[in-house]
């Protein structure tokens, strides 16, 4: 078993409020490593948007200390009556788990003392130790998720799902970049495409229009899940309607390296083959502007999904655990 005799000194947890940057930035320079170095995803933008909250000591959370810098942190946001928990990392100079579970410990309970907070949500990459336990032992039900890649073909041959025709269901349809104008619509067909899906079991954004019209402009305007790109996002609707049936997203992460941030389908229109017309669009748009790749996450219990980006080449790099807790 590895040890790690740096944590035979005096290590405490504290408010993350009480740390300046400089005392995080060790900490946040690896974080922003491992995000490159296992998801090839450009983490700068979220550090620094991080980095402003510290230095405003206005980012609730905890962070675990070892002779005045940061071994760990977490950090959690308020949402009505739920608690999200954006983030955690620890380095690997210490026992992650050890750690993890400590900090996990202690931003739950910072948020289940809340009396408003019924519902705390998280979803975190895990690099190091696997969390999953630690969540279980924390009350929270847990789902497993996949992080998949696809990397493009070096030249521009076609890959190996490109013969997937215009189906009869989209024959009618018509296919278009997103425009804001969509806002509205976008949000009405997330909330009827999760509607008894797990995916809004997970995320309760998915459950309401105003939820999922937050969740919308979240992807598309902040920094969390990179630049979002309208030339490789697309819906499609029926003529003469505004409403749509089906929306993909997408986002660069890194210079060229993008990910779908949503894609639904309207009930009624799923299994005909407009999920893949769709992320095969965003893909092209993608291949046209010299990407190399294309990322996601999947729920596992989505087995349609999942069997879908298998098929046209994705595989699984990474797999972690979203986790939901309720007030009992």
């Amino acid at each position: 078993m590895q040890t790690h005799p740096q944590q035979s000194r005096a290590m405490s947890i504290v408010d993350l409020r009480q740390l300046n940057v400089r005392q995080l930035e060790p900490l946040l320079q690896e974080e922003s490593r491992f995000w490159r170095e296992e998801l090839r995803w450009d983490y700068r933008n979220s550090i620094d948007l991080i980095r402003r909250f510290v230095d405003a000591r206005s980012l609730a959370g905890s962070a675990i200390l070892e002779n005045g810098q940061a071994a760990g942190y977490a950090f959690y946001v308020i949402e009505d009556c739920k608690g999200l928990i954006g983030g955690l990392f620890v380095s690997p100079r210490y026992d992650q788990l050890k750690l993890a579970s400590e900090l996990l410990a202690d931003v739950p309970a910072t948020l289940r003392a809340l009396p408003h907070i019924s519902r705390i949500e998280v979803q975190l990459m895990p690099f190091g130790s696997p969390l999953d336990s630690v969540l279980a032992g924390q009350g929270f039900r847990l789902f497993p998720r996949n992080f998949m890649m696809l990397d493009f073909p070096p030249d521009d041959s076609p890959l190996s799902y490109a013969d997937a025709a215009r189906t009869t269901a989209a024959s009618a349809l018509l296919l278009e970049r997103w425009d804001h104008r969509f806002f509205d619509a976008a949000s009405r067909l997330i909330q009827l495409a999760y509607a008894n899906h797990v995916d809004g079991e997970i995320n309760d954004q998915y459950r309401t229009q105003s939820g999922a019209l937050k969740f919308l402009k979240n992807i598309i305007v902040l920094p969390g899940c990179g630049q979002f790109l309208p030339e490789a996002s697309f819906v499609l609707r029926l003529p003469h309607t505004p409403e749509l049936t089906g929306i993909v997203l997408t986002s660069t992460v890194s210079p060229g390296v993008a990910h779908t941030t949503q894609i639904c389908v309207m009930p009624g229109y799923q299994g005909h083959g407009l999920g893949r017309l769709l992320l095969d669009a965003s893909i092209q748009a993608l291949r046209a502007r010299s990407y190399s790749a294309l990322s996601l996450t999947v729920t596992a219990a989505n087995s349609r999904a999942c069997l879908l980006y298998e098929h046209m080449g994705f595989r699984t790099i990474k797999s972690f655990s979203a986790g939901v807790w309720y007030a009992r």
